[in-house]
């Protein structure tokens, strides 16, 4: 009897075992399957109608499936939703869960998929077996049943096991990428490479450092060493950030920054990273979804969250296809005002720049300080200039300045606070708690004092800044989520119009190819261009919509159309 809920593990054979449950989680029929007829079994339950795949951990089982040609439309992760429902304020009774410390595991690695269904090390320590993980689906839906937020829990959950199958998609389809405009730029900024050294115009731009210096074998790479230089040329700087330096009037200023930014190039984004990382014109780097506290990926490999500016123009679409790429205007201001319910803000943001919408109110006088001060409310900033605006915002928007004033003052005492959805901030760590209780003693020094309020307020800003950023990402996964339902819909074109590196899944369908905090590209036939523009529109309305109901706040895209993924 086949059901819509899944569950997914080995069985006692070491084939692979298939239990179907009642909604009250109950098996009501188990299949055991070969490990190499998965994949067929899984793609005829997919054609045959809504079905949901339970299983421990979505690289493990969903690396295989995408290679073998299966796309799944619905998971539930439970290692995912194991940390959020162990770490959930909003748990109260836990049914056992947070004792079940053998689910507190790493994700796998999606390089993992590469043998088929290679349980033993694929999962990183998590149970492999199906009896195992219906026991903890059964805790996670106990867990959740009894929670009073059960509802907004739920859909993190959904959001959170959406966004692993988003995950092991855009490693498994990587981002299409120009070998030939990549060299072309490292070309262009760093010189000829050369087989022993560093490139040639690196290592002009290096001797004309040493030379304003007059240390010709200073270190450049070596921090201390290049500081004492820097002061005995009379360059007084504690640091060699280009801001720092930037505000100096010295003949070495100028070369040292260029030199900084070209070996940063050479390093992280050089003919190693290509040799390395872009393989059949893809770069696939590694994403780890949830892997910040607030929510917010992560990468393991690869730098996807670091490509910088000027590689853009390497993210080349295929010869008849484009890209379509969107970034959300000032995500989490329009997050804040959603969540404190705050007209005033909503308003200053409808249908414009929220910043210039911020100085029409009269709070401040220009863009630029209205950025700031909207920053230092959201980040913490509450000295110097954006100190010394934070007023006027309390002012004129009073709800959302006390949201993230409250949040700051719930951690300075050891509080927890959690996003829109119910992600919790991590407890108060002993170290911090510690500081704390020397400082409340009697025979307290002055020094304890001092370092207990730095301790407070350094969480203070931590949890300030937790919930507005860890709902914004919450945002971010529903806008993907609901993406990709909207791209699934979008016909395939011809074979002879397909794109083969994009594996055998998306090489004639619209996909998602890259994904960035609050910013997503699309890979597309330039056929569906204008039908994937609207779908990016349309999920990012549905996703303000679905978290924050009738609301009336707006998230506007910044959206192109274009052969590259370069920003204008």
């Amino acid at each position: 009897m086949a059901s819509d809920t899944v569950v997914v593990g080995r069985a006692v054979s070491g084939e692979i075992a298939l239990i179907d449950l009642d909604a009250e989680a109950t098996p009501v029929h188990t299949t055991e399957v070969a490990r190499d007829a998965l994949a067929a079994t899984v793609a005829a339950r997919e054609a045959a109608g809504d079905v949901r795949w339970i299983w421990s951990d979505t690289p493990t089982w969903y690396g295989p499936l995408l290679t073998a040609g299966v796309r799944v439309a619905r998971a539930w992760d439970l290692r995912l939703v194991h940390v959020l429902l162990r770490d959930a304020a909003a748990i109260d009774a836990d049914h056992g869960l947070r004792d079940a410390r053998h689910w507190d595991a790493a994700a796998a690695a999606p390089e993992s998929g590469d043998t088929l269904f290679d349980l033993g090390d694929a999962a990183s320590g998590l149970p492999d077996t199906a009896v195992e993980a219906l026991a903890e689906y059964r805790r996670q839906r106990a867990a959740l049943d009894g929670s009073p937020g059960a509802g907004s829990l739920r859909l993190l959950c959904a959001a959170e096991s959406a966004g692993a199958l988003i995950a092991v998609e855009l490693h498994a389809v990587g981002v299409p990428w120009s070998v030939e405009a990549h060299e072309r730029i490292l070309h262009d900024e760093l010189g000829p490479r050369h087989g022993g050294g560093l490139p040639a115009r690196i290592e002009q731009t290096a001797a004309a450092v040493r030379a304003a210096l007059g240390d010709p074998s200073v270190s450049l790479d070596s921090h201390p060493r290049l500081l004492r230089s820097l002061h005995r040329a009379g360059l007084l700087v504690e640091s060699t950030s280009r801001w720092e330096l930037s505000e100096h009037d010295h003949p070495v200023v100028a070369p040292l920054i260029a030199y900084k930014k070209q070996m940063r190039l050479y390093t992280a984004n050089g003919w190693a990273w290509l040799a390395e990382w872009v393989r059949d014109g893809r770069f696939r780097p590694v994403y780890v979804p949830g892997g910040v506290v607030t929510g917010r990926w992560a990468s393991s490999g690869g730098g996807a969250l670091q490509i910088p500016r000027q590689l853009r123009t390497a993210v080349r679409a295929d010869p008849g296809w484009t890209l379509v790429t969107a970034d959300v205007a000032q995500l989490e201001p329009r997050v804040l005002a959603a969540m404190a319910r705050d007209t005033a803000l909503a308003e200053a943001a409808s249908g414009r720049d929220l910043y210039a919408g911020i100085v029409d109110t009269g709070a401040v006088a220009s863009r630029p300080e209205a950025k700031l001060a909207m920053l230092g409310a959201m980040y913490g900033a509450t000295t110097g200039e954006s100190g010394r605006l934070l007023p006027r915002l309390r002012r004129t928007f009073p709800r959302a300045m006390r949201l993230v004033d409250d949040a700051a003052r719930t951690g300075e005492d050891g509080g927890l606070v959690h996003t829109w959805l119910g992600r919790t901030s991590p407890t108060a760590g002993e170290d911090w708690r510690a500081v704390q209780s020397r400082a409340s003693d009697a025979e307290a020094s002055g020094v304890d004092e001092t370092r207990a309020r730095r301790s407070a307020r350094d969480r203070g800003r931590f949890t300030r800044n937790f919930v507005v950023q860890g709902t914004a990402a919450e945002w971010a996964l529903a806008w993907l989520a609901d993406l990709r339902a909207r791209l699934a819909t979008i016909p395939a074109v011809d074979a002879a119009d397909a794109a083969p590196a994009s594996g055998p899944v998306f090489d004639r369908v619209p996909h998602l190819a890259f994904f960035l905090h609050d910013e997503i590209v699309v890979h597309t036939p330039a056929v569906h261009a204008d039908a994937v523009a609207d779908a990016v529109r349309a999920s990012a309305a549905s996703a303000g919509r679905l978290l924050f109901g009738a609301f009336p706040i707006d998230f506007p895209l910044d959206l192109r159309i274009s052969e590259t993924a370069e920003k204008g």
